[in-house]
């Protein structure tokens, strides 16, 4: 499947800015279930300082935010095409090992209500890809997809209490659950077409663990289904935190809005 994405997010604060720097992850990479055909990143109100990637195999642009700037907008256009691989997404090429997705962060660090979660799969479930699927239906059908009752510094524990959440708290949940099971897990940025609607105001997120023999295996808790080729991967990380589109520093900018824009179509 062929796909473009247009993504602009627009920062206005209410003050100049006095100095912010900006890690910028809006660039995927071509793996076995995409190959990016085209893919341009434009910045105003700010200059691009130097890109490198990260340890966890994701393209950053590092940003600096013009003196007294009062926006900055990051626009990127695509085409990427995709390959559905019934959420089996892959080998693992990053360079930190994989026992390192197996530590809590303090987005998904587990707590009572997590832990009585994974106890419901048993202790010997380790690389079993099945009990990954009864996780993904059982968060699904207790956590309801709500918007506006979560932010992005939301943990996995209490978006769990409150029975709602987004595709982040979602995929938080599914990766403190399965790492109590045993299985290396990730948080994984994404742009997906959906079938209702072209224009968005938010990016979407799915969660990775890794089987044996399967490699890193794709759950997406909002949906209920596995990647397929509507999907496309762009960072991933331990949690939110390191896959964040833009995720920096700023300093003397006062109060901050945010408005984002992106359409994904075929």
């Amino acid at each position: 499947m062929r796909l473009t994405v247009d993504h602009t997010s627009t920062y206005t604060y209410e003050i100049g800015v006095s100095y912010a720097l900006q890690q910028v992850r809006k660039r995927p990479v071509s793996l076995p279930s995409q190959s990016i055909l085209s893919w341009d990143l434009s910045i105003d109100g700010a200059r691009l300082e130097t890109s490198y990637t990260d340890h966890h195999g994701n393209l950053v642009d590092l940003v600096q935010v013009d003196p007294d700037a009062s926006s900055v907008t990051v626009s990127v256009k695509g085409e990427v095409e995709t390959h559905d691989m019934s959420g089996m997404m892959g080998g693992h090429r990053q360079l930190v090992p994989l026992w390192l997705y197996k530590r809590p962060t303090g987005l998904t660090a587990p707590a009572k209500g997590l832990r009585a979660l994974a106890g419901k799969f048993g202790s010997n479930t380790a690389q079993d890809v099945g009990v990954l699927h009864e996780v993904m239906a059982e968060i699904g059908a207790h956590v309801a997809y709500q918007t506006n009752e979560t932010d992005s510094e939301t943990t996995a524990e209490e978006a769990l209490q409150k029975g709602q959440g987004v595709c982040q708290d979602h995929a938080h949940i599914f990766i403190s659950v399965a790492r109590l099971l045993g299985f290396p897990t990730r948080y994984v940025s994404c742009y997906l077409m959906m079938t209702d609607r072209i224009d968005q105001d938010a990016g979407h997120a799915w969660a990775e663990a890794w089987v044996d023999g399967l490699g890193w295996t794709g759950f997406d808790v909002s949906n209920g289904i596995c990647p397929d080729a509507r999907y496309i991967q762009v960072a991933t990380g331990l949690d939110y935190r390191d896959a964040a589109p833009i995720r920096g520093m700023v300093y003397g900018a006062g109060a901050e809005n945010l408005v984002v824009s992106i359409q994904v179509q075929q």
